[in-house]
């Protein structure tokens, strides 16, 4: 979490939060730093926390400005967040991402995020080509069998797949792929906003020169979490997108991610929190963070942002996870007392999705 370590309790009380939630969150958040091996860590109940390998921090939530749900913090579903520095080594990307699904279904997560590219980052678009797999490949595979193992549910963000027409265009498609705890893929959703971009001090990407945009956005699907909507880092920038998987009945927007240097710190968490705040949805985005190679490095900062826009759970520096608990009662109560979608003037703004003339 960033910026709160300092709040104290009397300034939780003075904002009128009286939920349990938030009471057990902050007896338990006065631990801060505990330096113990994760598998030998009891099973901390705060709202969210980094989980690194070699130790936790708790986290104090914000206040928020409304009245939360009555529900305690061990009736509503956990979710882990999990961050990675991924490189052109598939089997060590996959070694890493198996530790941090184990931990987090250990400590009770029904779900895991993985970040964009979580099967490998290469060094060039021909790499890039050369290690992706079909769908019904062995590393998709690996990962079902992880699903099944762990009992949890794995939101795969942005893997490499060889599509059915591979061989004509010899291009791939950014796939988010959600597999169910029984390791079924219960939805697939290719990245329609490609990344061809030129920031000063970040270099220029391409994504088209190695990547096929999708056509199609996937309807959100019923989750233990909630209803999750699919998208993939760049198509955060399109508020359009996530306005219409809320519409279709999305309580969860997810954006796995790998964000530049430069870009990161400038943009990261602002369009997090607006996609949230304008959608009056949880939002979830796992991240790619450190250097992958000589010439590839990205930002982090992986979180969780509820739909009054507060940050709720939030990694620092390097692998790790972190957790948050979704509370669909709270989101509910939003809506109700900011109707906004029942406020929307289509007939003023329908064509939104036009180029600038």
């Amino acid at each position: 979490m960033v910026g709160i370590q300092g709040e104290s309790e009397r300034s939780f009380r003075d904002t009128g939060v009286r939920g349990k939630i938030y009471v057990e969150s902050i007896k338990l958040c006065r631990l801060g730093f505990v330096t113990r091996p994760p598998r030998q860590l009891l099973s901390l109940l705060c709202i969210g926390y980094r989980l690194p390998r070699s130790s936790v921090l708790c986290t104090q939530p914000r206040p928020r400005a409304m009245a939360v749900s009555s529900s305690t913090s061990w009736e509503l579903p956990l979710v882990a967040v999990c961050q990675v520095t991924s490189t052109p080594n598939k089997q060590e990307n996959f070694k890493t991402c198996a530790e941090l699904v184990h931990e987090a279904a250990r400590l009770g997560a029904c779900l895991a995020f993985l970040p964009e590219a979580f099967d490998f980052i290469a060094r060039n678009p021909a790499e890039t080509l050369q290690l992706s797999e079909p769908l019904d490949g062995d590393l998709m595979e690996r990962y079902s069998q992880l699903a099944r193992e762990c009992g949890i549910w794995l939101s795969l963000g942005g893997f490499h797949e060889r599509g059915q027409d591979w061989k004509q265009t010899q291009k791939i498609y950014n796939c988010h792929v959600l597999l169910n705890n029984k390791g079924l893929v219960v939805a697939h959703y290719r990245k329609t906003h490609l990344c061809d971009v030129e920031i000063p001090g970040q270099g220029p990407m391409r994504e088209s020169n190695s990547t096929m945009p999708g056509h199609t956005l996937e309807p959100p699907i019923s989750t233990p979490a909630g209803k999750v909507g699919l998208a993939i880092c760049y198509d955060m920038r399109f508020p359009e997108l996530s306005l219409k998987l809320a519409q279709a009945g999305a309580e969860i927007l997810t954006y796995p991610s790998a964000f530049g240097s430069v870009t990161g710190p400038a943009h990261w968490e602002v369009l997090l929190r607006a996609r949230a705040i304008e959608s009056q949805c949880y939002v979830i985005a796992a991240a790619q963070c450190g250097r992958h190679h000589e010439t590839r490095a990205s930002y982090g900062h992986s979180m969780v942002v509820d739909p009054w826009g507060t940050v709720v759970a939030c990694c620092s520096e390097g692998p790790g996870l972190c957790l948050a608990r979704i509370d669909l009662n709270f989101l509910r109560q939003m809506r109700q007392h900011l109707p906004v979608f029942q406020h929307r003037r289509p007939d003023l703004y329908g064509s939104l999705g036009q180029p600038l003339s």
